[in-house]
């Protein structure tokens, strides 16, 4: 998910002092690093570390660190799993918030609906719904993501997208406001919400269907045979391109020529043209030099401008 605006309101401060008053804003049980690896943090396995780390504790810990952060003038990013992004080698400037904590994680059965924390993986939120006999996200298993991050790109697979079964989600503005909006309001659209390009996601409302377990787990297990006979298990982000009018990006990638091709240690997989894969310690910069040859290619040959499904943060 990426960052909030925000309004620069004093000048940078040194980092032993914006690091003791982020201390001071927030409770002992959040976590709180500096410099932190982001290549850990990331399924591609790249990219520089943070300048600031943050795992708030609680609501009212991630609204403090809103708070310091509009003080010190300091640019915030909210990171999911890291699934749908490449973070650059040079790292990013300012606090990276990650709501894993268990305060953000739940996945709580009411009836026929899943409420759902922002920081809960998917597959849990999938497994969850299938021991309760309740049909309709079965194509999160898969995804390597959390549900904030779902919801920021409106996540889809298998023929599904995540706002087709949100009912309502739960958000926080710049200034750490929470209120709920029922998903008329959301403004999602294909891979993108509006809306969460200005309001951080703190946990949504899933509507599923009454069904069976044993026919849920029938069909979670048709959509992981076609994932993994169809998607590469080495390092990667997921699909890197939007598909464009009219043809599919790993299709186009295929009819272009360019499985196998690599650069430094990243490689357009074999399995699937949309994939690019870590296959030999690659960097973020590799990465990037595929991606621009792909576009370039495309652009050249068949005349398609390939958009981005990836998030790109950080500095070279």
């Amino acid at each position: 998910m990426s960052g909030l605006p925000v309004k620069p309101v004093a000048a940078a401060q040194p980092g032993d002092v914006r690091l003791a008053a982020l201390n001071a804003a927030v409770s002992a049980a959040t976590l709180v690093r500096r410099n932190e690896p982001l290549a850990k943090r990331t399924t591609f396995r790249v990219g520089g570390p943070a300048d600031f780390y943050v795992e708030p504790a609680s609501e009212a810990d991630l609204a403090a660190v809103l708070h310091w952060s509009a003080e010190f003038a300091v640019p915030f990013f909210v990171l999911g799993r890291g699934s749908n992004l490449l973070v650059r080698d040079g790292g990013v400037r300012g606090v990276v918030i990650r709501l894993s904590q268990p305060g953000f994680g739940g996945v709580v059965v009411e009836g026929e609906r899943l409420r759902c924390g922002a920081g809960a993986r998917l597959k849990d939120v999938a497994v969850t719904a299938k021991r309760s006999g309740l049909a309709g996200v079965e194509f999160f298993e898969g995804i390597p993501g959390s549900v904030g991050g779902a919801l920021r790109m409106n996540a889809g697979a298998m023929g599904s997208e995540t706002f087709e079964r949100v009912e309502s989600v739960r958000l926080m503005d710049a200034s750490g406001t929470v209120r709920n909006l029922p998903v008329r309001e959301m403004d999602f659209a294909y891979r993108s919400c509006a809306v969460l390009k200005s309001h951080l996601a703190l946990g949504a409302v899933f509507k599923c269907d009454a069904s069976s377990p044993e026919e849920v787990a029938q069909r979670m297990a048709g959509f992981s045979r076609k994932r993994w006979h169809s998607q590469p298990a080495a390092a990667s982000a997921g699909c890197c391109f939007q598909n464009p009018p009219g043809i599919a990006a790993g299709k186009l990638v295929e009819e272009l020529g360019l499985k196998g091709t690599q650069v430094g240690g990243a490689m357009v997989s074999w399995e699937h043209g949309n994939f690019i894969v870590n296959v030999n310690a690659a960097t973020a910069q590799d990465i990037l030099n595929l991606l621009t040859l792909i576009q370039t290619r495309a652009r050249a040959v068949r005349g398609i401008e390939l958009q981005p499904e990836i998030q790109i943060i950080g500095e070279n």
